[in-house]
């Protein structure tokens, strides 16, 4: 039986498939997934529009559905992969979710949680950006240029 090797690229076109879902129902094109030991335990992709609902962003979704997978609310043994840098408020909920590694595909210049000067993020959990950033950058760009 072969070994499969998973990288990050791996997750991150897990994602990005998320990320295509939500730019096919006409929602703002980040998706997410949320990974232990290897393997995906949660999927999501933006509800804002179909929920009516500013906070129903990829993350949170993702986040909620992991804590409901695994029966409780800390997230230490996982990585969430996310198209692009979370905001403010989805660091924010990885913070209280002591998410144990964060990966993302594109920089967020205007709302991405590294252009705030603050500690956000849980100080044991691990960052790592630019993973298929040209990719995950494209789609959001693509989205918003279709919408002007």
């Amino acid at each position: 039986m072969a070994i499969i090797e998973f990288d990050d690229s791996y997750f991150m076109r897990e994602a990005l498939k998320e990320a295509r879902m939500a730019f096919d129902e006409n929602e703002v094109p980040i998706g997410a997934v949320i990974v232990a030991n290897d393997r995906v335990i949660a999927k999501a992709h933006n509800l804002t529009e179909r929920l009516n609902d500013v906070t129903a962003h990829a993350e949170m979704q993702a986040f909620t559905a992991a804590a409901n997978y695994l029966g409780g609310k800390y997230l230490k043994d996982c990585t969430l992969y996310v198209t692009l840098e979370p905001c403010i408020m989805c660091s924010g909920a990885s913070f209280w979710a002591q998410i144990g590694k964060i990966v993302y595909g594109a920089k967020d210049e205007k709302r991405g949680f590294s252009i705030y000067n603050t500690n956000i993020i849980h100080p044991k959990t691990l960052i790592k950006g630019g993973i298929m950033e040209k990719e995950c950058a494209e789609l959001i760009s693509t989205f918003f240029k279709k919408k002007r």
